[in-house]
């Protein structure tokens, strides 16, 4: 490989370096830091490591041996964040804080080859990279407490915020965590994702627990090269950009020293405040943003050459010279040797096994162990416990509403496990838009039960920290549509984590969401939106539908059995036109409403997840839905039964698995199938379980009957276009005719 300008600067400047006078290697490097000589050495040597690697990505990918050459050369300067705080320190980095993860790998007494090994094997995606696996290049390990973050911009910033506030809630709730109990959360961030919406929501949401009161301790740091990729970052505007309620320090990050210094005085600062704070770095890029990048297509050679002069390795180079602690053809030695020795460990790594297999990826992405669920499932709260969260138990309150029996359940599950918090806008003191969440602030208290911010990203953000560090997180979204405001949280984040890090880090979650249409007398679609194909995208998350009290309870418990159990990330629909219910057929009949079982049934009514729930018996038709649909499909059945059509109703219940087995044995029974789906036509529920039935072998008739592809408006208008009961009797007719 040809040496680049960056290798070359390195080796001409440092070559023609005047040695000072020789200091003590245990006194400061130079005047006015707390940088030692012994310290500079060890961080120089993994600034080199840092460095090296970025040289050996390119050299695999030109071999076609390496996938990915987004490097830290220029970020070099993040060692010394590293240096400042504590190995037990849950970090989160950006994708050039090379430097800062083999001097944590160092902090823990692991040799400087495994940290660059640790690299390596990612960058050739290798199967044993402790990290991912394989699966992508991240900087994460579970023995360094560094937590990956694949390269969604920004996206973590909420989950640092999260971790921050659950290092606190834990400890003084008494729940073990990961973390000690004084441990600060890290952050780490470009200029460039500054102005991302995520993370001026995790900023915020820092910002705004630190203005209520609330012990957050997260450093922020952001390492300002002045770009992102071909688009330059105005001068100033980080300063201007972060939170004026976040402490802020600064640093010239290609300066160790000084980067050192004030990362000590900000980690120092977080930890005894237990506050939040923002470390600036002024950094500079070096090899482009990439290896396929060629800077000279959008910035000077003067603009180039400059980032070049300001050269992190150079400089800290220059700190050991002038301090008389190396001699520069001793360094210029060290390179070469340390050079030969990664590229050859970099071909070792390339030669390692790759994945080979389907299932060998996913083999982490969503685990699934029902026996032991189901065991957590029937887990009963301790006897006191439950008598102090229930005045009076919800089996012998008589039949539930569905908002009643999540409420109990919610109960049930707070008092069985000290570390579920319930939190969201207007869940607290309200109870909940919808009264779902009334009283549980009264018998648990405002540690486990707290509004937040309106802010869907920051709600999320705090759930999936607080699932990472130790807590199993209940949080609400108001209404499905708000969800849309922060779904890369569930998506780029929650259900990511497990896949990359082979479940060695896990965020267990079962997020409520307010769900579907049919409300009366409050409208606009907002409101009453029914779009969850973005939901059902997302590899190994479990979407549950519930319809009925029952089924809502049971359900419930399987979810934050299945979080608890497996890690699993859990979504929640809860119809709100379902929510007080109380009638099926006729006004006072009371058919919607269902008794809450008692302990001692929860095994016996336990729903598994992907288990369905058939209602009737008939042979001509099978009507499959779920939600509202559920509702509307058993009324119209009756009128059809009454015109001596057998019809069978059939709830799907989780919508993310879809209950493939029982959906093929209902389909069978009868030969035919209606489904009827309260999502739109476009994207909705029936077109994946059209597709189930097809690639099952089904071959009977089968219809869908949806709502329109359009939005919900507001008023008696929204009847429109949403399904209804006629429509369902009327597709049913035509199916069989």
């Amino acid at each position: 490989m040809v040496r680049d300008a960056v290798e070359t600067h390195f080796a001409e400047v440092v070559g023609a370096l005047t040695p000072g006078s020789p200091r003590d290697p245990d006194l400061p490097v130079r005047e006015g830091t707390t940088l030692t000589g012994v310290r500079c050495r060890e961080l120089f040597a993994v600034q080199l490591g840092s460095r090296l690697l970025d040289v050996a990505a390119r050299v695999m990918r030109e071999r076609d041996e390496g996938f990915y050459t987004i490097g830290s050369a220029g970020h070099e300067g993040n060692a010394a964040v590293a240096a400042a705080v504590r190995e037990t320190d849950p970090a989160l980095l950006h994708y050039r804080s090379g430097a800062f993860y083999l001097a944590r790998s160092a902090q823990k007494g692991r040799l400087a080859e495994e940290g660059l090994r640790d690299v390596l094997l990612g960058l050739s995606a290798a199967a044993e990279e402790p990290g991912a696996g394989g699966r992508h290049k991240v900087f994460g390990h579970p023995d360094l407490a560094v937590i990956p973050q694949t390269s969604t911009i920004a996206s973590h910033l909420p989950r640092a915020a999260g971790v921050g506030f659950a290092i606190e809630r834990a400890r003084s709730l008494g729940v073990p965590s990961p973390w000690p109990g004084d441990a600060i959360a890290v952050c780490s961030f470009g200029d460039a994702s500054v102005n991302h919406a995520s993370a001026l929501s995790g900023l915020n949401t820092a910002a705004y627990g630190r203005y209520r009161g609330m012990r957050l301790p997260v450093l922020f740091v952001c390492e300002d090269n002045g770009i992102g990729i071909s688009v330059k970052t105005p001068p100033g505007w980080v300063e201007q950009a972060r939170h004026p309620l976040l402490e802020y320090f600064h640093a010239d990050g290609c300066d160790l020293a000084d980067a050192y210094d004030a990362a000590r005085r900000a980690a120092d600062w977080v930890r005894e405040n237990r506050a939040p704070a923002f470390l600036h770095l002024r950094t500079v890029r070096l090899m482009g943003h990439a290896g396929s990048d060629v800077e000279i297509g959008y910035r000077t050679r003067k603009e180039i050459a400059a980032d070049l002069e300001r050269d992190p390795l150079v400089r800290t180079a220059r700190l050991l010279v002038e301090a008389g602690l190396a001699q520069p053809d001793d360094l210029l030695s060290r390179y070469e040797a340390e050079r030969d020795h990664v590229l050859k460990l970099a071909m070792e790594c390339a030669r390692r096994p790759r994945l080979l297999t389907a299932d060998e990826v996913m083999a982490p992405l969503a685990p699934r162990r029902p026996d032991l669920v189901a065991a957590e499932a029937a887990r009963v709260p301790p006897a006191q416990a439950r008598d102090r969260a229930l005045a009076t138990p919800p089996e012998l309150e008589g039949k539930l509403t569905l908002a009643q029996a999540v409420n109990r359940s919610l109960a049930d599950a707070m008092a069985l496990d000290p570390g579920v918090v319930v939190f969201g806008e207007d869940v607290a003191r309200k109870g909940g838009v919808y009264g779902v969440t009334r009283g549980l602030l009264r018998r648990f208290g405002a540690e486990r039960v707290f509004d937040t911010l309106l802010d869907e990203q920051a709600v999320l953000g705090l759930a999936l920290g607080s699932g990472v560090s130790g807590l199993l997180p209940v949080p609400e979204i108001q209404y499905l549509a708000y969800l849309h405001n922060a779904l890369d949280q569930i998506r780029g984040e929650a259900a990511t984590l497990q896949f990359f890090s082979q479940g060695a880090f896990r965020n267990p979650l079962v997020v409520r969401v307010a769900s579907f249409a049919y409300q009366k007398g409050f409208g606009g679609h907002f409101h009453n939106d029914s779009s969850i194909a973005a939901l059902r995208d997302i590899p190994g998350i479990v979407v549950a539908s519930p319809a009925r009290p029952d089924d809502a309870a049971a359900m419930l418990r399987t979810c934050l059995a299945a979080a608890r159990v497996d890690g699993s990330v859990c979504v929640f629909l809860e119809p709100i036109a379902l929510y007080h219910a109380r009638d099926l057929f006729d006004e006072g009949d009371g058919g919607w409403l269902a008794p809450y079982a008692p302990p001692a049934r929860w095994a016996e009514t336990h729903v598994p997840i992907g288990r369905a729930r058939a209602y009737g018996d008939g042979r001509d038709l099978t009507i499959v839905t779920f939600g509202n649909g559920l509702r509307m499909s058993l009324r119209a059945a009756v009128r059809l039964t009454a015109e001596d059509v057998g019809c069978r109703v059939l709830d799907l219940r989780w919508l993310s698995p879809l209950p493939v087995e029982d959906l093929l044995r209902a389909a069978e029974l009868t030969g035919r199938v209606l489904i009827a789906d309260e999502t739109r036509r476009g994207g909705g529920v029936s077109e994946s379980v059209t597709a189930a039935l097809v690639d099952n072998g089904f071959t009977g008739p089968i219809a869908r009957v949806t709502s329109q592809d359009s939005f919900v408006p507001l008023g008696p208008a929204a009847d429109t276009v949403l399904l209804s009961e006629a429509d369902i009797e009327q597709a049913a007719r035509r199916l069989l005719s």
